[in-house]
């Protein structure tokens, strides 16, 4: 099963993105463990795309598992909105905070800035149909911008498209005729890719939109369009800086990074922390710094600056004091001593 030697990167202003790689996945097929058909890009698994076809298309494939797997696939995002479609057995399935048991019937619907696991912690019996289509957006307040190849009348692609951005519910299940479709998309995945195959598969992929299309249609769906509003997009990215505060934020970088302006990042900013975003960055660091002098009793206190993102260590030195009324130093002692 090829695969490119590094991750797929795809970046949405300043931020850099890597997609999922799949490898337990992978490693399971080169053992025989299961069967798996797929094409795709990067490091996503299966028959290499090339540049020019369906460039939007980050991968599409099918996995056969008649036993259950010792791997899972851990918490990850993708770059694009990807479906999945579980054709047989049960499958656990996560999704920020929720929890899923897939049953047969069931397909997925998650978006690029939605954390999800398949397995918990390992992988079932189970065959699972997917496809991940870049669709332009990281972040929920960005513009969606379906491929040019894509078929649907805008009557069809502009409510659709309102529906996938005013509503997370990530688990749904299929009628006959999207079950069809991914069914459809899982046997092309097993020939080869010529120019006349990816015809069929442009056709195909067509085909399973606008049976979704169709399909949300008939079913009834809450709206909120606050979860694609700015508002939240400050929210998402202020939930990440803790894991990222050793980064080189500026104030102009973190609200480009949310595609607003400074402003309106400040406003957002205070209203959700009660700080200004540098105030706000700086806890941040300081959080990180306590963990590290905690955890971390050998490391020095100019690592540990540097580290959290501070520049220097006298810097850091000078605002953990102002704000735990102790230097780092004394600090790590004085916990250590308790």
């Amino acid at each position: 099963m090829n695969k490119a030697k590094q991750p797929v990167s795809f970046r949405s202003r300043r931020e850099l993105y890597h997609a999922d790689t799949c490898d337990p996945l992978v490693a399971a097929a080169r053992r025989g463990d299961l069967g798996l058909a797929a094409f795709g890009r990067g490091t996503y698994p299966g028959a290499r795309l090339s540049p020019r076809s369906l460039p939007e298309l980050c991968s599409v494939g099918v996995w056969d598992a008649r036993a259950d797997q010792p791997w899972g696939l851990g918490w990850h995002r993708n770059e694009g909105i990807e479906l999945t479609y579980l054709a047989a057995g049960h499958l656990n399935f996560a999704v920020d905070r929720d929890s899923f048991k897939l049953e047969p019937g069931d397909f997925t619907i998650t978006r690029p800035w939605q954390k999800h696991r398949v397995g918990n912690p390992n992988v079932t019996a189970s065959r699972l149909i997917w496809v991940i289509l870049d669709v332009g957006v990281r972040r929920p307040n960005q513009a969606w911008r379906w491929p040019a190849w894509m078929l649907l009348e805008p009557s069809l692609l502009r409510p659709m498209t309102v529906k996938l951005r005013h509503n997370e519910r990530p688990v749904w299940k299929a009628d006959r005729n999207l079950a069809r479709c991914f069914e459809e998309l899982a046997a092309s995945c097993s020939q080869p890719f010529s120019p006349t195959h990816c015809t069929r598969v442009k056709l195909l992929l067509n085909g399973l939109w606008i049976a979704l299309a169709g399909l949300l249609t008939t079913r009834r769906m809450k709206l909120d369009e606050s979860l694609s509003s700015a508002e939240r997009t400050v929210r998402l990215f202020l939930e990440e800086l803790r894991a990222r505060s050793d980064e080189p934020w500026t104030l102009a970088a973190m609200a480009e990074q949310c595609g607003i302006g400074r402003s309106s990042f400040s406003e957002y900013c205070r209203q959700q922390t009660n700080c200004t975003p540098i105030e706000y960055l700086t806890r941040c660091r300081l959080e990180h710094a306590c963990q590290l002098l905690g955890s971390e009793p050998a490391r020095s206190i100019t690592d540990i600056a540097l580290a959290c993102g501070f520049q220097t260590s006298q810097y850091f030195a000078t605002v953990f004091a102002r704000k735990f009324g102790r230097s780092p130093r004394v600090w790590r002692g004085d916990r250590n001593c308790g």
